[in-house]
């Protein structure tokens, strides 16, 4: 049964989404449109469905589609947010349970990739396949479910249903999500795919950056002793040359994996009563991970508005009636890695306090759509230690395969951590500050991001690092890690890399540790400010760098040893200016018409800090003559004329602003010349004492290297035929129905805090938003005004997947001229928003 009601005579057919065209955001295979084609595979037929009463929800939109669920019980609110997320973003989420489940490869082939970016990448669907059927096992999976309160398993339930029942209805009839609706993979779930994706957002900190080295850590075959003997010694030889190679990358915690910004403002910073969060996560505006933005309410039990990733029933960041959050990727390190001795003549055996211990055979088998159609078996036999799942590190070198003497297996804390959707689920309930910060305190859950939170009535702002993060000490770093472990350490910064073959190297627990092998709460840090708090990925040192933080486990991250990013310096100095009234908005107070415009305004800090000393020395000569590129090493070979990129960047506003003329060179430049060494670019080097002015000013000495970074860059805007002085929003862009939507922000190296990274190069059709970039995602500004909320959002890339739906890009316009949504929250602004709808799901 599904009941429909809106303000007016509006027809019900109206408020579907049900207009045909191809999709752009999810897939893979055949043929269809922007590279994201599907299968000519036919349709199951629809499910029945269950017997009358079982659900039922609300769903009420109100402006730019978002909707705000409303039921009676868990199963309820779970049902509607289940069936909204569907009618949405249907082929997106299908095709991710395809992952979760393992079995890209039976319907998309087994050599494609992920379609779109997120937490673990693009690998192969193969590889893809083997790694979610070993990582989420029978038995983690029970792990799982069974850790969860009832009113969790709950919405779980209702959520899995909800989904259900929309693809029944969307099988059954209507035009909404043309590109995918008829495809066999699109099909009714149970709450154990829910689980599976809960459980692999856990793991976007550790195994997901290992997706290709786990799915491919096969056992070498048992070799005779005279073969093993000369195995050794070769492997001992090598070690003495041994170098990292192929560094991998870290999608979330690396040096330019995704990030975010928060800040939250205490009374003394906002000059009422009331305390103020600004968050913004940077972050995929593609694929399984994006953002969905809802609001969920059981009356007397819940009332949460906010953001989590598509298929999780939970609210991740968000405002309740008294208290708002955010979060940012963390530094802490949420993985450790384990060199295994083997026992003789057994490689799948491994040495532990003198007695040899097997491993887990896990016999996996993939099924594999053939060229012709067909579909075949792939069968691999993968293998768990005590640690956690074997890993393939040969790309490293050599000494890393997995021999007849030595293994590899890789640990993730929150492979082992059940709470952490526990956690957020009590955050949506809680009522206060205090009840917040000891929420997070008793859980210790947070998988790989901090955090900062306000609360009505609570005068000062929250910061916390305080999560799931592996617990080693210094005597265990010196003694237990290995002479491999060590050459690794520029792979995997503050990772460990111990002896698995010592009980002694285990990770150790603490009084408090809400798990094995975790750190206490006690040890882990956190900061109450009146003033502010801010963190833009870097350590938790500089919450706030009138009290910077120190003396915390060396695995959180660095504290004053090096500088922090120029994003990370921008958000701060902003911060402070705007509390001492020393930027150019009116007043002292942190106010949301203030922040609002102030975090949208794409500062470029490199520019303001460098641009002036960087004109100075490349635009001295008339033509600069570059061999090759800094950045890749292509060929140029010409002489470059600087005049008319010079006058064009003197002139320019050092902004990402949408009008701002000639962004795209300095952010050319910037990234080439950043490619030279802190000691080699700057004349005052980083200093402890004042992390936010430090590194400064360009060295002499390194003209010569900025004249070739600036000669490669004019020639890369040459190549791309975007004008010197072109608009910011004529080469930054998304595409929606074939029409661009200017854009603005930039990227996190040059010194942006208003973020809009594309992968794609100037030169290859501009920086487009269209492929897979991150940037400002889900955003917030929320304060308690007395008996009320007050916030205002964004979803930068829209709510809906489907081009067809009218909220496939209203909000990307919105956000692209700067009008921030005041989001409706209480009954009477739910009802009396101008763009009202409501529709009762139940069955």
């Amino acid at each position: 049964m599904r009941q429909t009601s809106s303000r007016g005579a509006m027809p019900l057919s109206l408020l579907a989404l049900v207009t045909a065209t191809t999709l752009t955001a999810c897939g893979g295979g055949g043929g269809g449109g922007n590279g994201f084609p599907f299968f000519p595979i036919g349709g199951n037929p629809p499910t029945n469905p269950p017997a009358e009463g079982s659900y039922k929800a609300e769903i009420r939109r109100t402006a730019l589609g978002v909707p705000h669920i409303k039921a009676d019980n868990w199963p309820g609110v779970g049902y509607g947010y289940g069936f909204a997320q569907a009618e949405d973003d249907l082929c997106t989420m299908a095709d991710s349970f395809l992952t979760y489940r393992g079995e890209r490869s039976q319907y998309l082939g087994g050599d494609a990739q992920l379609v779109a970016s997120s937490t673990i990448a693009r690998p192969k669907n193969i590889d893809s396949d083997f790694f979610h059927k070993q990582v989420i096992s029978a038995d983690v999976l029970a792990k799982m479910i069974a850790a969860q309160p009832d009113n969790l398993k709950q919405l779980v339930e209702g959520f899995a249903a909800g989904y259900n029942r929309y693809v029944r209805d969307v099988k059954a009839g209507g035009t909404a999500h043309q590109a995918c609706r008829n495809e066999a993979w699109v099909k009714p779930i149970t709450a154990e795919e829910i689980y599976r994706r809960m459980y692999a957002a856990n793991l976007a900190g550790g195994y997901s950056n290992f997706v290709a080295k786990i799915a491919n850590a096969i056992a070498p075959a048992p070799a005779a002793p005279t073969k093993m003997a000369a195995r050794g010694s070769a492997k001992k030889a090598s070690l003495q040359l041994a170098a990292v190679v192929n560094v991998p990358e870290l999608q979330v915690g690396g040096k330019e994996g995704v990030g975010s910004n928060m800040i939250g403002f205490g009374t003394a910073a906002t000059g009422d009563s009331s305390p103020l969060l600004f968050g913004n996560p940077h972050w995929y505006w593609r694929g399984p991970d994006r953002f969905y933005q809802a609001q969920l309410t059981i009356p007397g039990q819940l009332n949460i508005s906010g953001t989590s990733f598509l298929g999780i029933p939970v609210i991740l960041i968000g405002f309740n009636d008294n208290i708002a959050w955010s979060h940012t990727v963390s530094t802490a390190r949420r993985f450790g890695l384990y060199e295994l001795k083997l026992a003789a003549g057994d490689p799948t055996s491994y040495m532990r306090d003198g007695k040899p211990v097997k491993m887990q055979a896990l016999n996996i088998t993939v099924n594999v759509k053939q060229a012709d159609g067909s579909v075949a078996p792939v069968t691999r036999t993968l293998y768990k230690s005590e640690y956690g799942p074997m890993v393939n590190l040969t790309a490293l070198g050599a000494p890393f395969a997995w021999s007849q003497t030595t293994a590899f297996a890789i640990r993730d804390i929150n492979g082992e951590n059940y709470r952490t959707f526990k956690n957020w689920l009590r955050w949506n309930q809680a009522k206060s500050l205090d009840e917040f910060i000891a929420i997070q305190r008793e859980e210790t859950a947070i998988p790989w991001v901090n955090t900062v939170a306000v609360g009505r009535g609570a005068a000062k702002a929250w910061y916390a690092d305080i999560g799931a993060i592996p617990n080693v000490s210094p005597a265990q770093v010196a003694s237990c890690t290995t002479p491999l472990g060590a050459a690794a350490a520029p792979a995997f910064p503050l990772a460990p890399f111990f002896d698995g073959s010592k009980s002694e190297c285990d990770w150790q627990t603490d009084a408090d540790s809400a798990q094995k092998g975790a750190i206490g709460a006690a040890r882990l840090p956190s900061l109450l400010r009146d003033d502010y708090v801010e963190n833009s990925n870097d350590s938790y040192w500089l919450a706030n760098p009138k009290a910077p933080m120190t003396g915390y486990p060396a695995i959180m991250g660095p504290a004053g040893t090096e500088a922090v990013s120029f994003r990370t310096r921008l958000g701060n100095l902003m911060a402070q200016a705007r509390i001492d009234g020393a930027d150019s908005y009116a007043g002292k107070a942190a106010t949301p018409e203030t922040v609002k415009q102030m975090v949208l305004n794409s500062r470029v800090l490199t520019a303001e800090l460098f641009k002036d000393q960087a004109l100075a020395m490349v635009c001295a000569t008339p033509t600069i003559n570059v061999a090759s590129d800094p950045q890749g090493g292509g060929a140029i070979g010409r002489d470059v004329d600087t005049g008319p990129a010079c006058a064009v960047l003197k002139a320019w506003n050092n902004t990402g602003t949408i009008g701002a003329r000639g962004a795209h060179i300095w952010d050319e430049f910037w990234n080439r010349a950043s490619l030279q060494s802190a000691a080699t670019l700057y004349n005052v080097p980083f200093s402890a004492s004042d992390p936010i002015h430090t590194p400064r000013d360009l060295k002499a000495g390194a003209a010569s290297a900025l004249q070739q970074a600036f000669g490669a860059a004019v020639a890369r805007v040459e190549a791309s035929g975007f004008a010197f002085d072109a608009q910011r929003g004529d080469y930054l862009f998304a595409t929606r129905s074939g029409q661009k939507i200017p854009l603005y922000g930039g990227c996190h190296g040059p010194g942006y805090f208003t973020i809009a990274c594309s992968e794609n190069r100037l030169d290859k059709g501009g920086y487009t938003m269209d492929g897979n970039p991150n940037g400002n995602s889900y955003m917030q500004i929320v304060r308690f005004p007395e008996g009320g909320v007050e916030a205002h959002t964004f979803l930068t890339f829209s709510l809906s997947d489907d081009p067809a739906s009218a909220h496939n890009a209203d909000y990307t316009r919105a956000y692209s001229a700067g009008q921030w949504l005041k989001v409706p929250f209480s009954e009477a602004e739910i009802k009396g928003d101008a763009a009202y709808r409501s529709a009762v799901v139940s069955e």
